[in-house]
């Protein structure tokens, strides 16, 4: 293996500066690479020295990657700017939708921000006239804002996402109050408070008895939102997150859970004003996060420790996932049933349903979906907009949103 001394890379600088480029590379594509982390590199690099691409790769991997959902970002990272040839085809393949490649194979698509970060504005097409440049720029932002709201999460650019962001922490969420069993003081109340009445008639003595009256005092329910954060979610439970601290942060009574493959109740680490703060602590609070599913252990968890805590006086339940469960559904069906019948609301959020051909094929959402009042899709910002204000109306019948998949679900 080649040692330090060996490396003519590094007392010429082309490995120096390509590492620093590579760093600024990862940083434009949102990954939090500073100037400790390349100082880290350059010695870890040093360190380890050059063998062989597979301990380089690591190497980098070890320093620059510090969360789950930062891996697929930082694979194709390194492989499209050491020079990989075949990745870097493909991934050229899906900066120019022009072009398009018959090989026969699954392509992994190249994420937009990492395309943006590589082919921005210093990559090609940096040269052209003004013109065509202004031209071209006015053509793509159309209807700017009418396209952030239709943009799928997942194929957002950095630049969209921190509009998503900003726009996600302006959402409010409102919910119809419920009516309750206490009452309250209300001159024009439809009810006569004797109890009332008889003070204030003690209070004046002979004459007129003043009649004292009082309503049916509401309240808006408890909101629980139960989220996945499996692999298959991480894409999107990520930016789930600022809905959530949102959420939390404009209403009392808001409690949320994160589960993969264990339950996590992330409530009081949502509760910081700051998302960042928020956000890191829930990262460090949860363990499970991007890896496999299993919903049934986590719901019947849920259930069993938390439901009566959470679910009392009407609780509207907000169940973020996609339905993949690696036990295939089992023992699901009967959690899903006791959580239904403990809240007043059901409502099943899965970014599946992006898809016009979707179809609730697997176990899992077989399982689901005969216990839930409605069924939405959440991809998008129109996709929340369309469930806040299916909040602000009154709810339908209890499982009648749903009907519509049985047939196809059974």
């Amino acid at each position: 293996m080649a040692r330090p001394a060996d490396i003519p890379e590094f007392e010429g600088g082309r490995l120096l500066a390509n590492l620093m480029y590579f760093a600024r590379t990862l940083r434009a594509a949102g990954m939090p690479v500073g100037p400790g982390r390349l100082l880290a590199a350059v010695e870890a690099v040093r360190a380890v020295g050059l063998g062989n691409r597979r301990d380089f790769y690591w190497t980098l991997h070890a320093v620059f990657v510090n969360r789950r959902d930062q891996r697929e970002l930082f694979d194709q990272a390194f492989h499209i700017f050491w020079r990989n040839p075949r990745i870097l085809e493909k991934a050229l393949a899906m900066v120019l939708p022009q072009t398009r490649m018959d090989t026969g194979e699954p392509q992994a698509p190249m994420m937009k921000r990492l395309a943006e970060a590589l082919h921005g504005k210093d990559g090609p097409g940096g040269d052209e006239p003004a013109e065509e440049r202004l031209e071209l720029d006015a053509a793509l932002t159309f209807s700017e804002r009418e396209l952030l709201q239709k943009t799928d999460f997942e194929q957002m650019s950095t630049e969209e996402l921190t509009l998503a962001k900003a726009a996600l922490a302006r959402l409010r969420l409102p919910l119809l109050d419920v009516a309750t069993r206490r009452f309250t003081a209300d001159p024009s109340g439809p009810r006569v408070d004797m109890r009332a009445t008889l003070r204030a008639a003690l209070r004046n003595g002979a004459g007129a008895i003043p009649l004292k009256r009082r309503r049916i005092k509401t309240n808006h329910p408890p909101l629980v939102i139960l989220c996945d954060i499996s692999g298959s979610m991480s894409r999107y439970s990520r930016l789930f997150l600022h809905f959530m601290h949102a959420v939390t942060n404009d209403r009392d009574r808001v409690h949320t859970f994160l589960f993969g493959t264990r339950l996590t109740n992330v409530t009081r680490y949502l509760r910081a004003k700051d998302i960042d703060v928020a956000v890191d602590r829930v990262t460090e609070a949860v363990d499970d996060w991007s890896g496999g599913t299993r919903i049934g252990e986590c719901l019947a968890e849920f259930n069993r420790h938390w439901s009566r805590r959470v679910l009392g006086q009407g609780a509207v339940v907000l169940f973020i996932s996609d339905g993949l469960d690696r036990a295939a559904g089992e023992g699901l069906g009967p959690v899903m049933e006791r959580l239904h019948k403990s809240c007043r609301r059901l409502i099943w959020l899965n970014p599946l349903l992006r898809y016009e051909a979707f179809e609730p094929k697997s176990l899992g959402m077989k399982a689901i979906l005969p216990h839930v009042d409605e069924f939405r899709p959440v991809h998008n910002l129109a996709s929340l907009s369309s469930l806040i204000e299916a909040l602000s109306r009154p709810a339908g019948r209890r499982l009648e949103a749903a009907a519509e998949w049985r047939p196809t679900a059974a």
